[in-house]
């Protein structure tokens, strides 16, 4: 690791980059750098405040907190910030008069069955029914054979199957 002297405003990414290990992943450690830069950047800027990064840490500090296995706070908050479409858009380019992505958000589950038109996707038999219609077009107008549209929902109580895996079917609303 290369001696840059004390650590300073100004050296603050060269001296934290060069922490960085060198059997680190090529791309991660692309990122990594980038990240400290920008944070860095971010926090010259507005002149954070020791109050402020600490109340930035406590709100973390919660948000990791109340993740399970079922529940990322993490996902919800990089929606919140508007992460999670930016990263879809980039990744999910679509031509000019394409559909706006979307992102699956945090209680998409790969794997559920695959169910006929009309089929009731509702398995507990509680709330109220809800219909939902779709269509799969190309950019002339013309239907995409063999287009899925995916459907999941909460239950009448605000709760998606893997939510409650003790209390709901498996697969409920999807």
């Amino acid at each position: 690791m290369a001696d840059i002297g004390y650590f300073t405003e100004t050296n603050s990414v060269d001296t934290v980059n060069a922490r960085m290990g060198a059997d680190v992943d090529p791309r991660l450690s692309q990122v990594m750098a980038s990240l400290v830069k920008h944070l860095h950047d971010f926090a010259r800027e507005v002149q954070l405040t020791q109050d402020e990064w600490e109340t930035a840490i406590g709100f973390l500090t919660r948000t990791g907190q109340i993740c399970t296995q079922e529940r990322q706070e993490f996902i919800l908050l990089s929606d919140t910030l508007g992460l999670s479409m930016l990263v879809d858009a980039i990744n999910n380019r679509r031509p000019e008069g394409a559909t706006e992505n979307t992102v699956f958000g945090p209680f998409h589950v790969e794997g559920a069955p695959v169910r006929e038109m009309g089929a009731q996707i509702c398995l507990d038999g509680k709330g109220e029914s809800c219909l939902f219609l779709g269509r799969v077009l190309d950019l002339e107008g013309k239907p995409i054979e063999g287009a899925r549209i995916d459907v999941w929902s909460d239950n009448a109580d605000g709760y998606y199957d893997v939510q409650q895996p003790d209390i709901q079917p498996k697969w409920n609303n999807r």
